[in-house]
């Protein structure tokens, strides 16, 4: 009796701890519950003053969208480790808001952290700033330095200051890339390239130790466009004399030495800056129109983020009874499901799909901003455009800076294609690589033998050299998948196949020469594309919303976020509990974004409509 009594007592013992970690449990999600409950009740708008600047302090890329799933980005924002990007949207909608706001009397564009992103990205923003001018409002840029870049969206403010230490250097266009062919053979890699198209040169960097002539000249054709383009935009937005921008890059060392090496007082001379001064002096001339505070900034003001939240909260929903849904397609496009700043097959296809079935959509906007990638996964967005209008619902696709092979392919089923002058197409064409490395194996004593049943048994290893037959193969599937796509633009554009093959081939066009070719059916920005797929659907200005189709955070996920979000405004710092990298990690994070594009590849055929056109 005594060992049981023990045993029940014992039980008894361990049965009131668990109830009582169970109510402490209970007690500290209950606190967190409470916290958010308190969080949402007390958070209201940013409040603004009466009279305030606008900062916009673009950071990083400007993009289309963010990049990665929100989930991972809202964990990374908690733990301040987001990745430096600035939705173009977002600053549109701040200039938008900003126009008719009497509180705010400037808008103070701080440009030293700006990076790349597309020269048509740029032009929509220059837009912006322009119409915000109309206002009669000024507009201030500020920089330490401009990139070429930022001075274009400098140039559209109406003033430009400059730290007395900075530079300013028009380098013009480029396009430069590495090439692979000479490490292949000491590595002794046999890199078996399949293509169709004298101008298809993304697979050059593995056959060539240096650009072929006809890349040369494609590209060559397609950075002088875009550089006449930049000086004569820069050369409008100040006034400046016709050759301005050509005189200060070409003679650069000559007007150095007419200064003294002085950056910043040779770009003040030839009218490219309007003063030079400190951050103090900065101060004191963005006082003069708002006031000055307590702050960092010496005055008052609201930075774009709370802005935006401030002024979305107060200017309500946009989407209606009918809509014009816009799904945005931007980066690299896989096979498969993938998260925001990569087109998945599966994942874009969804979201079309989700605008087929939304009665409340009436037409959609395809906002493409890609290279291109895999066939397959274009081919299954390319039938969701199609499923789209054969239903009834007018799509119009949108092309942001880069809409080109794959990102031409899903555009091209659209009743209407818009782009901008400076957008990057066409590059219409196929390619295929298959690396093998016997040769690798064999100089370290590994060699490869066997027997199999068919004639294909094990043709497609990478441990053994391709015979004839196999490279004839894949060659057969990337005629086909050329032939099939030029026979797709021919029927979509209403062109003869001939002719569309004539400016196929690989090559890459501005939207100017798009237009002029038919690949494209006008120039105009995403808001007209909007405006053309209404029209297209019947529906009257003023009488239909926009909607944006993308991934959301599920109420899981949501729930998480709101805990996380609590215990950070209850005083617990997230971020110190964050594993920092070391440089090593670091470095290898900069060479897996150099090797994505090639090792994210993953069409189930390794057939690709893949543009490498990325302009520096």
């Amino acid at each position: 009796m005594s060992i049981r009594k023990t045993l029940v007592n014992l039980f008894s013992m361990l049965w009131r701890g668990v109830d009582g970690l169970r109510k402490v449990l209970h007690l500290f999600v209950l606190l967190f519950l409470f916290a958010i409950v308190f969080g949402a009740l007390s958070s209201t708008a940013p409040s603004l003053p009466s009279k305030a600047a606008l900062i916009i302090a673009p950071a990083g890329g400007l993009v289309e969208q963010l990049d990665g799933d929100p989930y991972d980005r809202a964990i990374e924002e908690l733990l301040g480790e987001e990745k430096p990007q600035t939705l173009v949207q977002n600053i549109i909608d701040g200039l938008r808001f900003a126009k008719d706001d009497a509180r705010i009397r400037v808008v103070v564009l701080e440009l030293d952290h700006l990076g790349g992103g597309g020269f048509s990205k740029l032009e929509r923003v220059a837009d912006a700033l322009d119409d915000f001018r109309e206002s009669g409002k000024p507009v201030i840029a500020t920089a330490s330095s401009y990139s070429q870049g930022a001075y274009y969206l400098a140039a559209h403010a109406s003033e430009i200051y400059m730290h007395p230490d900075g530079l300013f250097l028009p380098e013009g266009f480029g396009i430069y890339g590495n090439y692979y062919k000479n490490a292949l053979d000491m590595l002794k890699i046999d890199w078996n390239v399949f293509r169709v198209g004298t101008y298809k040169s993304a697979v050059e960097p593995f056959l060539r130790t240096d650009m072929s002539d006809e890349d040369r000249s494609s590209k060559s054709r397609l950075i002088d466009q875009l550089w006449d383009k930049y000086q004569a935009d820069v050369v409008a937005a100040r006034g400046l004399e016709q050759d301005a921008v050509s005189d200060y890059s070409n003679n650069l060392l000559v007007h150095l030495s007419e200064h003294e090496g002085d950056f910043a007082e040779t770009a003040r001379e030839l009218g490219f800056i309007d003063d030079l001064v400190t951050h103090v002096e900065l101060q004191r001339i963005v006082v003069e129109y708002v006031g000055s505070d307590d702050t960092d900034r010496g005055y008052q003001s609201a930075d774009l983020d709370d802005y935006l939240a401030h002024m979305r909260l107060f200017d309500g929903v946009k989407s209606s009874k009918q809509n014009v849904a816009i799904v945005v397609a931007a980066g690299e496009i896989l096979n498969g499901s993938q998260s925001p700043g990569t087109i998945g097959g599966e994942s874009t296809a969804k979201l079309l799909r989700r605008a087929l079935r939304d009665d409340a959509v009436k037409a959609v906007v395809l906002r493409v901003d890609s290279p291109g990638g895999s066939a397959f996964a274009s081919e299954q967005i390319r039938n969701e455009v199609e499923a789209l209008r054969a239903a009834g619902k007018p799509v119009v696709a949108s092309m942001s800076s880069v809409a080109a092979s794959g990102g031409y392919w899903i555009s091209m089923a659209a009743d209407r294609i818009y782009a901008r002058e400076t957008t990057i197409t066409g590059s219409i064409g196929i390619f295929g690589m298959f690396p093998t490395f016997q040769r690798t194996l064999d100089a370290i004593g590994i060699t490869t033998d066997g027997v199999g049943s068919t004639p294909w048994s094990g043709q497609f290893r990478v441990d053994r050299e391709m015979s004839d037959d196999a490279k004839q193969l894949i060659q057969t599937v990337i005629n086909h998948g050329y032939d099939d796509f030029i026979s797709k633009v021919a029927e979509h554009r209403n062109m003869d196949k001939k002719a569309v093959d004539t400016i196929a081939q690989g090559q890459v066009w501005t939207g100017r020469d798009a237009l002029e070719l038919g690949l494209i059916d006008g120039i105009g920005d995403l808001e007209f594309s909007i405006e053309m797929a209404a029209e297209l659907a019947g529906l009257e200005a003023g009488e239909y919303g926009t909607r944006y189709i993308e991934k959301s955070l599920s109420p899981t996920e949501q729930f998480a976020l709101d805990l996380m979000s609590s215990a950070k405004w209850i005083g617990i710092d997230l971020a110190s509990i964050k594993m920092r990298s070391s440089s090593i990690e670091r470095l290898a994070g900069i060479l897996e974004d150099a090797a994505t594009p090639l090792l994210r590849f993953n069409d189930p055929k390794g057939m690709y409509a893949y543009c490498f056109c990325t302009i520096e």
